[in-house]
């Protein structure tokens, strides 16, 4: 068969046609969505579980159909502090919790969060792991307890309660005898200042108390306090405190989910991280304050805890930290490099930021 020059033109000329309607048809994505399965350590009705879809949300929205982060609150698959045996082992995908809650397998990880940090707030604490050395020690510590995970850090929370009491501290030597819980190095801090401390999860507190197997509690937050039940077993919550004043959020992934991603989907989940720190941070400020209103309202009696029952803190802190330095190096490593950080930071931020207590009470407070 002849193909004259006249036939071999139009033939070029309709697969050229069919070639620009291809590309000028929407293109359509034939990958599958991959979905990754996470538990939080929160009861369902906490804001920190609120937190953490937060979270999750945030990647779903910019990852589109190539990516599904569903959350899971504790105790769906196993218990809250089993939480990141489970993500390492491939038993969940991931998780939200805090580093606190890992201090059984190495006393160094109560340090994100736990204490008083030389005087660092949770942001502060924050600056300190992403730009002063933190992350790559949290990341030799996970490492040498042979853990498969890969740890963001996030949202820094607002300064803890010292907790709920049945009737209010106004000595230090009231702690004395006190059956309280609270996690982290805390146990050790309050232990050292009397208490019988227990180390429950979040959503076994309030009915210990309310059973009376503990006599006081701490858990952290307003918002939290509320809708866990706080107000209904105990009426006295005292305000500041040293036990847990520069904590943050943990979103953990196994370390073979996480690696098995695309470079950009891994982007995503590291600047949703970021945007969800901000977004915790705003979100706190409306809803912890508005809780704390409701909670006035409800006839909650809140106090500030004695400078004296402070000062007794940080005196308990010291002999935690020298006590557990000699222990264990690692502990000791992170401290210094926290003590390095903080002398430097916190005094240009004790310098720098005005008395925004000065301004408030120029408003709001009554003149008389």
């Amino acid at each position: 068969m002849t193909v004259t020059k006249s036939t071999r033109r139009r033939n070029l000329l309709k697969g050229a046609a069919v070639a620009a309607g291809a590309m000028s048809a929407p293109m359509v994505s034939m990958a599958q969505t991959t979905t990754l399965r996470f538990q939080s350590t929160w009861p369902a009705k906490d804001i920190f579980h609120e937190f953490a879809q937060d979270y999750a949300k945030k990647v779903n929205d910019m990852a589109g159909s190539r990516l599904k982060i569903e959350v899971l609150p504790a105790g769906s698959v196993v218990p809250a502090f089993q939480l990141l045996d489970a993500v390492a082992k491939g038993n969940l995908d991931g998780g939200h919790g805090v580093v606190a809650y890992w201090y059984g397998k190495n006393s160094a990880l109560a340090l994100w969060g736990s204490g008083p940090g030389y005087g660092m707030d949770a942001n502060t604490v924050l600056a300190w792991h992403y730009y002063g050395g933190g992350k790559a020690l949290l990341d030799e510590i996970y490492k040498s307890l042979n853990l498969d995970v890969v740890s963001y850090l996030y949202g820094p929370m607002p300064t803890q309660p010292l907790g709920w009491f049945k009737k209010p501290v106004a000595r230090a030597e009231e702690i004395k005898g006190l059956k309280f819980r609270t996690v982290g190095l805390a146990v050790d801090v309050f232990t050292d200042m009397g208490a019988a401390v227990n180390p429950l999860p979040g959503g076994e507190i309030v009915p210990a108390l309310d059973r009376g197997l503990i006599d006081a509690a701490e858990f952290n937050n307003a918002s939290s306090d509320r809708v866990l039940g706080f107000p209904d077993v105990a009426k006295n919550c005292m305000l500041q405190s040293f036990h847990q004043s520069g904590e943050q959020f943990e979103i953990l992934f196994n370390k073979g989910k996480l690696d098995a991603l695309p470079t950009e989907l891994k982007s995503i989940i590291e600047y949703a991280m970021q945007a969800a720190s901000a977004d915790m941070s705003w979100k706190a400020i409306q809803r912890n304050s508005a809780d704390y209103q409701e909670l006035k309202k409800a006839g909650i009696k809140f106090y500030k805890t004695p400078d004296a029952v402070l000062r007794a803190q940080l005196a308990s802190w010291d002999k935690t930290i020298a006590k557990k330095s000699e222990e264990n190096a690692m502990f000791k490593k992170v401290l210094e490099s926290q003590r390095a950080f903080a002398e430097r930071a916190v005094a240009w931020h004790n310098d720098y930021t005005v008395d925004f207590k000065m301004a408030y009470n120029h408003y709001f407070t009554r003149k008389t």
